[in-house]
């Protein structure tokens, strides 16, 4: 590891860590509360998916629906009007409504064909963006000067990764660079994750053998067509088995690459200071 014990961490001049876990436990919160001490850099990598890699698909997504209004139409084709995203590390809708989700298409939904080929899209962003990560502690300590680092990863780290291979190429390039650190929630956090989501799922992106297995047992469960799932159902459906299918390869990320800390002790730090305590807890004394 890059800090091999609690005294390296709070020796170290310039600190860089790598949060990961299930969206909803803290890493956008604490991320967001390190950059605005003033001394740490904030990488999103939902935000770099959302604006290096995948913002021509959002933004063309959205002209097209715009084409079918004619009045809309007219302006495009004039350049009369523009059409962007308004990305911001707090608001990552336009990636999350690009992505979708399968099914009838008078509910919201998409054909599953289509509904793959989005997900491998965003499959090939978040591993580049996840890659692009040493670049961004370059560029941060050259051009801004900040002493540290903090990634943000998105909840799907964990599907494009082997944690059981010594040699995977992210989790390499991550740990070579930075601590890596799973926030671990209780099974309280659990539950309380999939209250959230039932009363509002939204698109998730899925290892594409999870994927494939979810969608045919969802189908051979409910005796649907395909075109007549509803959509929000089967994402509901999906996200408890989701987050079953996470939890070991996060753990695995943490015995292999890094270190783990409570999503409950997560929630109490308030300043720099109490997570760097938080950090150099977790790791050998």
């Amino acid at each position: 590891m890059l800090y091999p014990t609690a005294q390296a961490w709070r020796d170290a001049p310039s600190k860089r860590v790598v949060l990961f876990a299930m969206s909803g436990l803290g890493k956008t919160h604490v991320s967001s509360m390190l950059r605005a001490s003033g001394d740490w850099f904030h990488y999103s990598i939902d935000y770099r998916i959302g604006t290096r890699y995948m913002g021509e698909y959002i933004v063309d997504n959205a002209k097209r629906e715009a084409m079918k209004v004619p009045f809309l139409r007219d302006l495009l084709m004039t350049d009369s009007i523009y059409i962007g995203s308004n990305l911001s590390f707090e608001n990552l809708k336009p990636v999350s409504a690009y992505l979708g989700k399968p099914g009838d298409s008078a509910k919201g939904g998409m054909p599953i064909a289509e509904y793959r080929r989005r997900q491998e899209q965003f499959r090939r962003a978040e591993m580049q963006a996840l890659l692009d990560t040493g670049y961004f502690i370059d560029r941060a300590q050259d051009l801004y000067g900040y002493p540290h680092f903090v990634c943000d990863t998105g909840g799907s780290i964990c599907e494009w990764v082997d944690p059981e291979d010594p040699r995977d190429e992210i989790l390499t390039a991550l740990s070579e660079v930075a601590l890596m650190v799973w926030i671990r929630g209780s099974d309280e956090h659990t539950a309380e994750l999939i209250r959230r989501f039932d009363r509002a799922p939204k698109p998730m992106a899925y290892q594409p053998q999870f994927l494939d297995r979810a969608w045919r047992a969802y189908l051979d469960e409910t005796g649907l067509a395909e075109d007549a799932v509803d959509p929000d159902a089967f994402i509901r459906w999906t996200y408890a088995r989701a987050l079953a299918h996470r939890q070991p390869l996060y753990e695995a990320i943490a015995r292999n690459w890094g270190v783990t800390v409570e999503a409950a002790d997560l929630a109490g730090v308030q300043t720099e200071a109490g997570f760097q305590d938080l950090i150099a807890g977790a790791l050998p004394s």
